[in-house]
This record gives C-alpha cells, sequence and structure tokens, in this order.
C-alpha cells in the first residue's frame, strides 16, 4: 500500500482532506504562505512569554470603596514591581509615593500641587513621568506590542508608545525621550499623561480577575462595582449566593426579590434599589406607615454604618419596611415550597405554625415565644395568602425589577462573563461548596426527577439559571427554572448554600440561639482533607502537577487561629472579608490571591479607611504577603490553559501551510 503524505506536525493527507472544509475557512483569514507563516511565527513567540498575572477576590459584598482599593494597588503587586525597579535607588517613603500616585493619580496630585512650590512643580513632573514610564516599561513586558497598543489611552498612544519602545539611557535616544516628557509638561498635559498612564499601569499590572461570588449583598453599591467590571479588560465571576438572588429577582423570581429588598433594607442600603438600579419602594413605605404604624418594629431595626448617619425618623420607616417585606417574603416562600414538593422544604413553612393567642411558635415540637407577635397582614385560618395591599405590592416591585435597564445590562454582564464553576490553569473556582455525603463522596441531588452531582450538578444548575432569565417560551420547564432560582438562594443541596435551613424567621422572632442554628452541609466538615480535594478535583477534570481549589462564601476566622490553606495547600480559601459586618469576627480584611509567573501570592489585608487616608499619609493595604506556592521554573504562556489553545491554532495553521504546498488548496 503506498503511504500517505505526512504533514510537519503527524498529520495525513487523507486527515488533511477530511478536515479540508475548516482548512478552506481558515485560509480567508490566512490567504497566503506568507500571512501563515507570519502568524506561526507570531503564536510561537507569544508561547514563550511570561504567563500573565491573575488576580483573585471573593465575596465583595457590595463594599465599592474597599474593591477599587485592592483593584487599584492590585494587591501589593505594583508595590512589588516598584520595589524591584527603585529598592536600589529611591526611599521607601518616594517608592511609597510613587505607588499612591499611580493607585490615585489625581487625588495625589492636587496633594503634590498644594505642597510643592511652583518653581519645583516642573522638575518634579520630569522626575515623576519618566519613572512611571519605566514603571510601565517593566509591566508591559510580558504582552506582545500588539497587546500593549490595544490598551494604550486614545489621547497618548503615539507618546506612550514612543516612550515604551525607546530607552533614554541610550546617548543617541536620550535628548529624543526628554524632549518628549519636557513637552508634554510644557503644553500643560502633564496631569492628564500621568493619569493615563498610571490607569494603564494597573490595566497591564493584571491580565485577569477572577471574581469568586457575592459581589452583591449588605454593603451600599454593589451597582457601582457592577459598572467597574462591565467594563473590565478581562474577568471572570464564579456566581455567589448573593448573586444568584439578584438574577432570580431579575428574571422575576418574587421570592428572590422580595429577599433583595429585605436585605437592602436590613443595612440601610434602600439607594441601591432606587438610586442604583431605580427600583421604586415608595409604594411599600407607604403601605409599612400604615400597617405598622404603632408597631416599634425593635426587631427589624436595620444595621448602620456608623458614617451613614439617619435620622429617628428615617430609621424606624426602614424598620417598618423591613417588617412588611419580611412577611411578604414568608408568604411568597411558602406558596413555592406548596407548589415544589421535590424541594423538601416544608420546614419553611412557619406562619402557621404559630399560636396567636399566646404568642408562641411550634417548631419540631417545641414552643418557643415569639419576641414580636404582631402579624395585622396574616390571617390565621390562611396565614400564607397576600392580602390585596401586599399583591399590589408585589405586583409593581415585580415590574420594576424586570425593567429596570441598568439592572438588565449587569445581569447580561454576569451571565457573559460567569458560570457557578471555573477551572483555569489548573485551578478549580467556585464561590461555596460541592454537596457531600457523610462519607465524602458526591451527594446526589434531585432536580425535575433526575439525580446530579459534582459537575453535572454544577453544569445543571447554570443551565437553569440561565433558562429562567432568557427563556422566551413560559412553559413549565421555565417556571421551574425560575422557582429553582429561588431554591439555589436558601435549599438545603444548594451548591451556593449547603445548610440544613435558612433561619430568617427564628432570627426575626425567636431569641432562642439553638433555634436560629443553621448547620452546614458535610463540605464544610470535610474540605481540609487533602483526598477529599483530591476527588474533587479529579471530578471536574482538573489536572496538573500543581493544582487547587479556590473558595470563597465562609470568612476565615484568622482572629481564631483558622487557616486560609487547607488541605495541605490544595485548597485555598479567600473570603474576601471586604464586609465591614465580618470584620469583628476575623480579624482582618480577609485574603485575595495573586497568580503570576513566579507563583502564588495570598495577601492578608487590615480593613481599608478611606481614599483620603490613603492619599495624604501614603497608607497602603498594610498587607502581609505569604508565599504560597513556587513554582519550579517561571510559567511561559505555554504552560497555561491558553497556551494549550495557542498550540492547537498553531497546529491548524501549519496544516494549511501544508495544504499550500501540496496543492489541497489553491493559493
Amino acid at each position: 500500500m503506498k503511504p500517505d503524505y505526512i504533514s510537519n506536525n503527524g498529520s495525513s493527507k487523507n486527515d488533511l482532506q477530511q478536515d479540508l472544509r475548516y482548512l478552506q475557512l481558515l485560509s480567508r483569514s490566512f490567504p497566503t504562505i506568507a500571512a501563515a507563516s507570519t502568524e506561526i511565527i507570531n503564536l510561537e513567540a507569544i508561547l514563550n512569554l511570561p504567563k500573565g498575572t491573575e488576580h483573585f477576590l471573593a465575596d465583595l459584598h457590595g463594599e465599592y470603596e474597599a474593591f477599587q482599593h485592592v483593584l487599584r494597588n492590585t494587591s501589593g503587586t505594583i508595590k512589588r514591581k516598584v520595589r524591584e525597579l527603585f529598592g536600589e535607588t529611591l526611599s521607601k517613603q518616594d517608592q511609597k509615593e510613587l505607588c499612591t500616585l499611580i493607585y490615585y493619580p489625581e487625588q495625589k496630585l492636587e496633594l503634590v500641587k498644594e505642597e510643592t512650590a511652583a518653581e519645583l512643580l516642573d522638575e518634579w513632573y520630569f522626575i515623576t513621568i519618566n519613572r512611571l514610564v519605566m514603571v510601565c516599561r517593566d509591566v508591559s513586558s510580558k504582552y506582545t506590542r500588539s497587546k500593549v497598543r490595544k490598551a494604550l489611552p486614545e489621547d497618548f498612544f503615539y507618546i506612550i508608545e514612543e516612550l515604551l519602545h525607546e530607552n533614554a539611557l541610550e546617548p543617541n535616544k536620550q535628548a529624543y525621550v526628554d524632549v518628549i516628557v519636557r513637552t508634554i509638561i510644557s503644553t500643560n498635559r502633564a496631569d492628564d499623561f500621568i493619569t493615563a498612564i498610571s490607569m494603564l499601569i494597573q490595566r497591564l499590572v493584571i491580565d485577569h480577575l477572577h471574581i469568586l461570588g457575592d459581589v452583591f449583598d449588605r454593603g451600599p453599591s454593589p451597582d457601582k462595582i457592577m459598572d467597574i467590571l462591565c467594563d473590565y479588560h478581562n474577568f471572570d465571576i464564579q456566581w455567589g449566593n448573593h448573586d444568584i438572588l439578584w438574577m432570580g429577582a431579575a428574571s422575576g423570581n418574587d421570592c428572590c426579590i422580595a429577599n433583595a429588598v429585605r436585605l437592602a433594607l436590613r443595612y440601610a442600603n434602600q439607594s441601591v434599589l432606587e438610586d442604583g438600579y431605580g427600583i421604586n419602594i415608595l409604594p411599600l413605605a407607604t403601605f409599612a406607615m400604615e400597617t405598622y404604624a404603632d408597631d416599634k418594629c425593635k426587631q427589624f431595626m436595620p444595621t448602620i454604618d456608623k458614617g451613614k448617619p439617619l435620622s429617628k425618623k428615617n430609621i424606624k420607616l426602614i424598620a417598618q419596611m423591613h417588617k412588611a417585606i419580611s412577611i411578604i417574603q414568608f408568604k411568597l416562600e411558602a406558596q413555592i415550597v406548596m407548589r415544589r414538593p421535590d424541594f423538601k422544604m416544608d420546614n419553611r413553612m412557619l406562619l402557621h405554625r404559630i399560636d396567636f393567642n399566646n404568642g408562641t411558635i411550634n417548631l419540631d415540637g417545641k414552643i418557643y415565644e415569639l419576641s414580636d407577635s404582631n402579624f395585622p397582614t396574616v390571617d390565621p385560618k390562611n396565614p400564607y395568602e397576600l392580602t390585596k395591599e401586599e399583591k399590589e405590592i408585589v405586583h409593581k416591585l415585580h415590574n420594576s425589577f424586570i425593567s429596570s435597564e441598568k439592572l438588565k445590562r449587569h445581569m447580561i454582564c454576569l451571565f457573559r462573563n460567569g458560570c457557578v464553576y471555573t477551572v483555569m490553569n489548573s485551578n478549580l473556582l467556585y464561590h461555596a461548596s460541592i454537596p457531600l455525603n457523610e462519607d465524602g463522596t458526591l451527594k446526589n441531588v434531585m432536580i425535575e426527577g433526575n439525580a446530579y452531582k459534582g459537575e453535572a450538578l454544577f453544569k445543571k444548575v447554570g443551565s437553569l439559571l440561565r433558562e429562567a432569565y432568557f427563556s422566551n417560551t413560559k412553559d413549565e420547564h421555565y417556571k421551574y427554572a425560575l422557582d429553582y432560582a429561588w431554591y439555589l438562594w436558601c435549599g438545603k443541596d444548594s451548591p451556593v448554600f449547603d445548610k440544613d435551613k435558612m433561619a430568617t424567621f427564628e432570627r426575626y422572632f425567636i431569641k432562642d440561639k439553638e433555634a436560629q442554628k443553621e448547620t452546614k452541609g458535610y463540605y464544610y466538615l470535610l474540605r481540609d482533607r487533602e483526598d477529599i480535594c483530591d476527588m474533587i478535583l479529579d471530578e471536574f477534570g482538573v489536572t496538573g502537577t500543581h493544582r487547587h481549589i479556590i473558595n470563597g462564601h465562609v470568612p476565615v476566622r484568622t482572629i481564631k487561629g483558622e487557616q486560609p490553606i487547607k488541605a495541605n495547600g490544595k485548597m485555598m480559601v479567600i473570603d474576601g472579608g471586604f464586609s465591614k459586618a465580618y470584620q469583628p469576627t476575623t480579624g482582618i480584611a480577609g485574603y485575595t490571591l495573586v497568580y503570576h509567573s513566579r507563583g502564588f501570592q495570598l495577601v492578608q489585608h487590615e480593613p481599608y479607611t478611606s481614599i483620603e487616608q490613603a492619599v495624604r499619609e501614603g497608607h497602603d493595604i498594610k498587607s502581609t504577603t505569604q508565599i504560597v506556592e513556587m513554582s519550579e521554573h517561571r510559567m511561559m504562556v505555554k504552560d497555561t490553559d491558553k497556551g494549550k489553545e495557542i498550540e492547537a491554532q498553531i497546529s491548524d495553521l501549519k496544516n494549511l501551510l501544508y495544504a499550500y504546498n501540496t496543492g489541497l488548496i489553491q493559493r
């Protein structure tokens, strides 16, 4: 038998003939041997660039200012770059000043101009711009010129490109570079240039941003965080329980809507509803004032940040609204439980267990005294029926949520850039847990009569959430998906909740701590074991010598000696601790993770104060960097998942070259 011709990468001529349609399509992008060859050269070169830096954050909880501070200082990465460049030539104070300028250029420039004599300002500009160019040149060295060019600000495109690729230390270029910088100053563009190049440095330092869930919750500005993320150059998100709650609300699930409104009121963050997303809560306010006019609503007083003064009148109104929406929520949730017996959440139907005469409730055979027994909208004979007024409120809130254009934009961003889990560069990322049995095996979770576990469960959950938001069929499957969005928020076998119950009612109405107890799933007892982590990594197809699970959701209580590194390094828990409410419990403001070409760095943060303090006093993150794992060799692009994709592209292009050279495709 006559042998087939073999291409340079091992493909036979017969194989290529079978793939001819694909190669013909590829030839449209690379119509000549020269074009294909040039692209191969380019891709081969990219493979040998250092791996880009990945930045991992978790559990932002609406804390916009703390988030943007960590994003600006890149968890100490910029400080490390400045120290490497100027450690021998600049004092620590000068390094700190330069870092602060890069983080907050506009604010720092104002301060510099206040404190610097006019005759010395030009020289300060000259020295500072040269230093910024050096930093920018260093952080851009990981990328191709093409990639850097795409990131350049439009106003200074040509100037920055020239400065990045011309070295002032070369005698022939020194005068050229100096003139460019002096002209920037003399034309009064120095402030604008410094701002532009500082923002470029921030962008180039981080190649990829990972958010391990919970943009939303108690903090005041999740909408502002979403504005940043939706414009960010490269990020992904693993949806957290609070994100899914808002995704369910935006899909039109009334239980999710009630929960989202309740949590906003609980933390006096009604501004995120009204100002952030244009949600009309006036009907709720009117109803609450009338219905609970004589009710002190002590159990529903909002948790208020110290820097957010509110009048007693406003606090009382928020408390009344808080109680009103809570009762509505309990009724709506019971309606889902009744129509979805497969959710097995009968224990969350509590209103019918109340003895209205005695002010008590029977839970699991035990009688508890209620701390609040005023239920003017609850009919003891039909406790889960909404009153006429409550139905109107639900209807209006529903319309507000599904018609909010800004909320739609943010949800599309979450769906486009997110999922329940991500596997990237030998790391498995998810927000909360993997449902497990007591023996450590993967737990089967029933959904629509079918059993799912592990990766299949995560994929099914993601599919249902997309169905709930995007489906136009409005059939029974869609209705189930919409109800399941709420189950994910508080259901026992939800991978983003994984507790036996959400004791919202108990926390409001029963003082006994035993009744309020929420028991976590077996995952949280077993995740410290290396064999369990290995089993999970195998389940999700994660390979590599150094593979990890990166997890958020549960704050690491450092104050009690808890460690973020578990299972002999296989698991890293990085609940960011951005939420101020958690910081007294954790003792810190949580962790962020940096994964650069030389390995992992875990960064421990102190609580963030303010931009003003950061700028005026030069306060940085005051972080403690813990070296988690250093690579045996510097990781290149070829060592990453992106590298595998590029190698596949190179293989295809080599096949195209062979097709050109053998006449399979006419040039």
